[in-house]
């Protein structure tokens, strides 16, 4: 089987509203899907781009904001009103949860849980218990997946997703390659889903 790569962060509003149309234009394709979550502040550093909290109020209201709200409704996925109140809470454990969940080659469903946990039910995604209620209800053993998690070699695998992101030009959350192509944004997932039919012509990176 072929496969999609998703470079993404657990609490990411845009990966949240895309998630499920991904997931089904994933298993309609016949793509595995490849979960690399990501540091993301340092991804962002490492673009070259602005946290996104010292961006304009307006940028903000406008992309964290209005925009949700519109791919909430289009989407068919609602969200919580403004942002979670846990949104900054450090998210490393869920992502090196789903690292460890890639490992045993059942990451999709709980990716989906994580992202709609934080943004329609306002869970706070750096709980531990709040983590392994999510695992559970996937149907993952709890104990098994804190223990990858949580190994040197996961940490590893996170910090290499990392720098990977960065080295192909990843600059945010969700980012998705089919074939080597790079889409940025789940309002790219209609271009993805035509590429898994028929790649668009010319080359990334530009050659």
């Amino acid at each position: 089987m072929s496969f999609i790569e998703y470079f993404y962060v657990p609490h990411g509003a845009y990966a949240y509203l895309g998630s499920s149309k991904f997931l089904d234009i994933a298993k309609s394709a016949n793509r595995r899907i490849i979960h690399r979550p990501f540091e993301f502040e340092t991804v962002v550093a490492g673009s070259g781009s602005i946290p996104t909290r010292k961006r304009t109020t307006g940028h903000r209201n406008y992309f964290f904001g209005r925009e949700i709200q519109r791919w909430s409704e289009y989407r068919s996925a609602p969200v919580v009103q403004g942002m979670p109140k846990h949104h900054w809470n450090d998210v490393s454990l869920a992502a090196l949860v789903l690292i460890a969940a890639q490992k045993l080659d059942n990451a999709d469903q709980l990716s989906h849980a994580f992202l709609e946990a934080h943004w329609r039910d306002d869970c706070d995604l750096a709980d531990r218990e709040t983590l392994g209620r999510l695992i559970a209800a996937v149907g993952l053993d709890v104990g098994p997946i804190f223990q990858i998690a949580e190994s040197p070699e996961t940490r590893m695998e996170y910090e290499a997703n990392t720098r990977e992101a960065i080295a192909r030009s990843v600059f945010g959350s969700p980012t998705y390659f089919v074939d080597g192509d790079m889409f940025y944004g789940q309002d790219r997932l209609e271009m993805i889903e035509r590429a898994l039919i028929k790649p668009f012509k010319g080359n990334w990176p530009p050659v």
